[in-house]
């Protein structure tokens, strides 16, 4: 069973910044890609960022420019810097890994519980 321990998330005013950390522990043989999705009360989760085993990212629309996504593969951790943030990003936030576990060959995936992220105006 994998872990994804998320950190970071709070409140914040709008313009404010946070920093997103999401962990990966557990019976893993690698990573692939990583990502951080949100989720809005009612709604899908979505993607915000992703970012590939060679360090490719992609962005939300919404979120270009503003949100940063990276990882350190030493410490099997993807973050994601949130600038410049609106009201509207309020949102669950969630990690996702896509990794091999341990004695398999097939790519699984795991999701993070979530960390609230809330903008005020």
């Amino acid at each position: 069973q994998v872990r994804l321990v998320e950190s970071g998330g709070g409140l914040v005013q709008a313009g404010g910044s946070l920093r997103l950390s999401c962990v990966a522990s557990g019976a893993f043989s690698s990573i692939n890609a990583m990502n951080w999705y949100r989720q809005f009360p009612g709604k899908q989760r979505e993607l915000v960022a992703g970012i590939t085993s060679g360090g490719s990212t992609n962005y939300a629309d919404s979120v270009q420019g503003r949100f940063t996504i990276s990882r350190d593969n030493a410490k099997n951790t993807v973050y994601l810097q949130m600038n410049s943030l609106k009201p509207e990003d309020t949102a669950a936030y969630h990690c996702n890994v896509n990794l091999v576990l341990a004695g398999q060959r097939g790519v699984s995936y795991s999701w993070g519980q979530g960390i609230q992220v809330t903008v005020s105006s």
